[in-house]
């Protein structure tokens, strides 16, 4: 499938490799020593307006690499001689939140980046102590976030960018928290760069987008970036043992729904060369 044609985006400039972003050279060896070799469709069109400063909003199912996207976009963006936090990103979970935190730990390790996850279900007097003594990047989900820039734990004179990701996700889960998520916005600097990602446009993430982006300057503030569609596709085959010589892929994550299978299909994809890790729940 040719992916370029799937695309919808308002961003003309596509990028179709790492090398030719113009990145850090720690930020590229990062990349490439995480495994990414090439950007994926959403990475080619929306790291660039993000690293120059434009406010985006992108639509991305979740596996395009949207996480990598504005990972990159930020890394390339702080700096990190300067000991306070410098990008902050909502997450509607505790589980997201942590994924977020070790894509920066990862693709910062060489520019010795830190990242600190703000989240519920960890001490309070733990979280402020971190935060006292500096982060470059803060993520975590609104309520905790809310509660460290309240009690001036969370310093947001230097933080430059927002982040809002699986914004549909955060606004269905009720008022209060789309309420949280406005409140912690108040905090921030009026000319903020805001970056959104959703797997979908609907009339409430635009209308916090237009709450959100209404006191910017910029062009690109009310901008609507539809940056990935997905499409799906089904293989009918007649025996389960044939299922294994249709797969045809790069990279992907495979779902199964026995841990048999998943050992099975693990095996058999390593005797093809395949690079492959198995995950389920009844490993020790």
């Amino acid at each position: 499938m040719d992916v370029s044609k799937t695309i919808e985006s308002d961003w003309k400039e596509v990028v179709n490799n790492f090398d030719e972003m113009n990145l850090k050279k720690e930020l590229l060896r990062g990349i490439y020593a995480y495994g990414f070799e090439k950007p994926t469709a959403i990475q080619q069109r929306a790291i660039f307006p993000c690293i120059k400063g434009h406010h985006v909003i992108a639509q991305a199912q979740c596996g395009t690499g949207k996480t990598a996207t504005f990972s990159i976009s930020i890394l390339q963006r702080i700096d990190t001689s300067l000991n306070e936090c410098q990008a902050l990103i909502l997450a509607p979970t505790r589980e997201l939140a942590k994924q977020i935190q070790k894509m920066f730990i990862a693709l910062g390790y060489f520019m010795k980046v830190d990242c600190h996850a703000c989240i519920g279900g960890t001490k309070i007097r733990d979280d402020m102590h971190k935060l006292d003594t500096g982060s470059h990047v803060v993520v975590g989900t609104p309520g905790r976030v809310y509660d460290m820039i309240a009690r001036k734990s969370l310093q947001t004179k230097f933080i430059k960018i927002f982040v809002l990701d699986e914004v549909n996700e955060m606004l269905s889960r009720g008022f209060e928290r789309k309420d949280l998520v406005k409140e912690v916005f108040k905090f921030l600097k009026e000319d903020i760069q805001v970056i959104k990602f959703s797997t979908t446009m609907s009339e409430d993430v635009l209308d916090v987008s237009t709450h959100f982006m209404r006191r910017q300057s910029s062009t690109n503030s009310r901008s609507k970036r539809r940056t990935d569609i997905g499409r799906f596709f089904y293989i009918n085959v007649t025996k389960e043992e044939w299922k294994f010589d249709t797969l045809s892929i790069s990279q992907a994550v495979i779902f199964c729904n026995t841990h048999r299978k998943v050992k099975w299909l693990a095996e058999n994809m390593r005797l093809k060369k395949f690079s492959v890790s198995a995950i389920h729940k009844g490993m020790s």
